[in-house]
């Protein structure tokens, strides 16, 4: 038996089916506290890794700057903070104007579910790949890594603080022109 939820919806007058998407299921539609909830933990989760990778590079950096004369050191650690702080900018800027694109052509529910199996098989791919090669170029990246996990840092604080995701609008969208 279908909740009321599922099965209607109240404020168009009509019935329909409200569709569910990646991590929100059917709570993007009335946005209520389950819906808050989903994104509250989709926010601690991803704040715990950027946590995560800021400290990791933050180390790797340590290690490779323990390495340099005190004067270069000081030269590099400028340059780091610099480079730091113009990365996170980048990167908040990269995903809002991403953001606003895919906002004028937001997915269907079923192209958000189509992408999420894609992103999904992707990432299991490249998982399983070149664990050793991995480290070497870790280890390359070692001086340039704080301001690359600062871009990664700025776009997804950018893409959390987001009112609504492109796949609500798309969904949204979709129940209107399939309701009638």
């Amino acid at each position: 038996m279908a909740s009321r939820a599922s099965s209607e919806v109240p404020a168009l007058g009509f019935p329909a089916r409200i569709p569910a998407l990646p991590k929100l299921g059917t709570t993007w539609y009335k946005r209520g506290g389950l819906y808050w909830l989903c994104r509250a933990r989709t926010t601690v989760f991803l704040l715990l890794v950027m946590a995560m990778f800021s400290f990791v590079s933050l180390s790797l950096y340590q290690g490779f700057r323990s390495e340099m004369p005190p004067m270069v050191r000081t030269v590099s650690d400028g340059a780091q903070a610099v480079a730091s702080c113009v990365t996170l900018a980048w990167g908040w800027v990269k995903q809002r104007r991403s953001h606003r694109e895919a906002l004028l052509d937001p997915p269907t529910p079923e192209e958000t579910w189509v992408a999420k199996r894609d992103h999904n098989r992707r990432a299991g791919r490249a998982a399983g790949r070149g664990v050793a090669g991995g480290r070497v170029l870790l280890a390359l990246a070692a001086p340039v890594m704080p301001a690359f996990v600062a871009y990664l840092v700025g776009w997804l604080a950018a893409w959390l603080t987001v009112r609504e995701y492109p796949s609500e609008v798309g969904a949204r969208r979709w129940l209107q022109e399939n309701s009638s």
